[in-house]
């Protein structure tokens, strides 16, 4: 390209207003049931793309572990490679979301269920392994929370903060070992980067140790105003610093869910504050280069909340 042609398209470029630009990537969370549901039934898998295709949702987290007795990725992994061939010939990346309410895997994180969370992700590596191209994960999202272990408190939450550390160790060592290149990250919440945890003889925020284990982490970054105190931007500042520096990538994730906390969610201000907030978040982050966009939480309930602020 000619200089002249590079300043002509930069004058073009800058002459579009905010809105006509590139927009963030957003993905969003898709559970158990959903996430089933989408791939045993052709016609819930169709509606459910084209629907995530008009509120411009570029990325699936979509559930690929057992639910209820069966495993779906291991028992029918031709259901998985149809659905994704079709969100991928819909240019949208799908994640193999691992973690479960239903099975409990908070608990992955202790020693004792290291082979459980290996083997969870060793059937995902594997599947990708035997699928063509253009039916394999793109990524892997964990979402494997030791917070909400009932023995977490203060006096233990560096020893389960430990063993989730160990944990993304062990699965991306897997993943060298199976020179697999899906990009692998965790769900963290925001106030990690203020835990510090020794390890490896540096001492820093847990949020640091996460960020340079992983290929990106999805940051709960649950409130619902864009900017100030106690605001998305000002609770991803760390992450998206640290990411900078060393190369890695971040995802914002909100919450549209209803919350007896009002301030961590979207579910009362409705959806045209929501975009009015990821606009500004967007821009406030343009010229970094670790963020890479959004992630809402979660598939049934955003699809209920956009139906419900329309009435």
């Amino acid at each position: 390209m000619t200089r002249l042609c590079r300043v002509c398209l930069l004058l073009v470029l800058s002459a579009l207003p905010i809105g006509a630009m590139a927009q963030a990537s957003r993905a969003v969370w898709t559970w158990e049931a959903e996430s089933y549901a989408m791939i045993e039934d052709p016609a819930v898998a169709q509606e459910a793309a084209s629907y995530l295709q008009s509120q411009h949702i570029d990325t699936v987290y979509l559930y690929a572990d057992a639910y209820r007795g069966r495993n779906l990725i291991v028992e029918r992994p031709e259901l998985y490679r149809a659905f994704i061939e079709q969100l991928h010939r819909r240019h949208m990346k799908v994640y193999a979301l691992l973690g479960s309410a239903y099975l409990h895997t908070e608990n992955y994180v202790l020693p004792a269920y290291r082979r459980q969370a290996e083997a969870m992700f060793s059937r995902v590596l594997q599947y990708n392994a035997d699928a063509p191209a253009e039916a394999r994960f793109d990524g892997v999202n964990l979402d494997i929370e030791p917070h909400i272990l009932d023995e977490w408190n203060d006096q233990t939450r560096g020893r389960l903060l430990a063993g989730f550390l160990d944990m993304g160790e062990a699965l991306m060592k897997l993943k060298r070992e199976h020179h697999a290149s899906l990009a692998v990250g965790p769900a963290i919440p925001f106030w990690l980067d203020g835990i510090e945890l020794e390890r490896n003889g540096t001492r820093r925020p847990v949020s640091e140790h996460a960020i340079d284990l992983f290929d990106y982490v999805a940051l709960m970054d649950y409130r619902h105003k864009a900017a100030g105190s106690d605001s998305i931007l000002s609770h991803a500042a760390s992450e998206i610093a640290y990411a900078d520096r060393v190369g890695k990538k971040v995802v914002i994730g909100l919450e549209v869910s209803p919350n007896e906390l009002d301030k961590v969610t979207f579910d009362r201000v409705g959806p045209k504050v929501f975009e009015q907030a990821l606009g500004t978040v967007e821009e406030a982050l343009r010229g970094d280069p670790s963020f890479v966009g959004f992630a809402i939480h979660h598939y049934r309930t955003y699809r209920n909340w956009i139906e419900r602020h329309r009435e």
